[in-house]
């Protein structure tokens, strides 16, 4: 997910615009539920918009959602499946991430909520696959190896200094210099290549390896740490599951940090928690962090640009489904930023929180 693609769903105007969303399974015969559940959304969709508009003026999205369930490839399905659907629009997108319910959103714009935790999600980084027989260097993001770097330092070859004259096998010191000095042309390869593409660097390593190069590191704040290197399962596909566990891991970081840094925001007045003054903020360019537990939504009624009522029934003519997609995409639209958590220590604030830049 780009901020590209982001912003053309979340820009789209139509009337109606439908959004739905649906937790997914990678494997069979779980996925069998998907095309189920698939169906059964798309026959909501339809009544829905049957009720609010008749058949007549959108007979091409009627068309459209009786042939989404054959359309889709369950078989190739991640974690969550969403599908934005409208008379001039038709997008669908699998995410590696769940989302909180299936959902059947209709209104004037596409429901985003779910694409910005994709994509604030989303990470590209390098792995460094590091031993003493050679070092290869991966573009991964998220779960999956994108390509592998090749330049005029990588991959480098079997380690050129290492001691193999046999009378000097005993020298420890000499041994451990020439180690220091391969890993430091390793380092600074690799500083080059994050000079070039801003990437951080998880590295696949022996914890002794990666404690060398840490010594040696030119810019250790670039590497995320290490993943103990099984020489059974080293296979790149293999490598960036171990990699992609320490980047969620790191991720799960950040978010607590936000959290903890929206408390301490508390005392200087700058956080709100009420949702219309949160709106009011976010779409006069105020917000600088929004924060929302992922089970919270709230359906609207809007009674001025800047003011609504809560509802329960969102067949109500002009409903919208959830303000918290709203919000959200006037936050990333604006560059505030939005972070999604099921982590309950935000509840103790709210089950949404935004800090003001002013």
């Amino acid at each position: 997910m780009n901020i590209e693609k982001l912003t053309k769903i979340a820009e789209a105007r139509g009337n109606p615009c439908v959004s739905i969303s649906l937790n997914t399974h990678r494997t069979h015969p779980e996925n069998k539920l998907d095309a189920i559940a698939l169906k059964n959304l798309c026959a909501q969709a339809e009544q829905r918009l049957v009720d609010e508009f008749g058949k007549r003026d959108i007979a091409n999205i009627l068309s459209a959602l009786n042939k989404l369930p054959s359309e889709i490839d369950i078989n190739h399905n991640l974690d969550s499946l969403h599908i934005f659907l409208s008379n001039d629009m038709q997008e669908t997108i699998k995410s590696p991430w769940s989302c909180a319910q299936n959902s059947v959103q209709i209104s004037e714009q596409f429901a985003v909520r779910d694409l910005i935790k994709v994509y604030n999600r989303s990470e590209v980084y390098l792995v460094l696959r590091l031993s003493q027989g050679g070092v290869q260097l991966y573009r991964a993001m998220n779960n999956a190896i994108l390509e592998e770097v090749q330049n005029d330092d990588f991959p480098f070859k079997e380690n050129p200094h290492y001691n193999t004259q046999t009378e000097k096998k005993g020298d420890a010191k000499l041994a451990d210099n020439l180690v220091r000095e391969f890993l430091n042309k390793v380092d600074k390869a690799l500083v080059k290549v994050h000079n070039e593409t801003n990437l951080s660097c998880v590295v696949i390593a022996t914890e002794d390896n990666y404690s060398r190069l840490m010594q040696v590191a030119d810019k250790p704040n670039l590497y995320h740490g290490y993943c103990a290197i099984n020489y059974n399962a080293d296979a790149p596909h293999q490598i960036v599951a171990q990699s992609w566990e320490m980047v969620v891991k790191m991720q799960y970081e950040r978010r607590t940090a936000a959290i903890e840094a929206m408390r301490e925001a508390v005392a200087s007045g700058s956080v709100l928690t009420d949702l219309q003054d949160i709106y009011q903020a976010a779409i006069d360019g105020r917000a600088d962090v929004l924060i929302v537990h992922e089970d919270y939504n709230q359906p609207v009624l809007m009674t001025s640009e800047r003011t609504f009522d809560y509802i329960d029934d969102v067949s109500i003519p002009n409903a919208i489904d959830d303000v918290v997609s709203v919000i959200a995409w006037e936050v990333v639209s604006k560059k505030g930023r939005v972070i999604f958590t099921q982590q309950e220590q935000i509840k103790d604030l709210g089950p949404i929180v935004l800090k003001t830049r002013f």
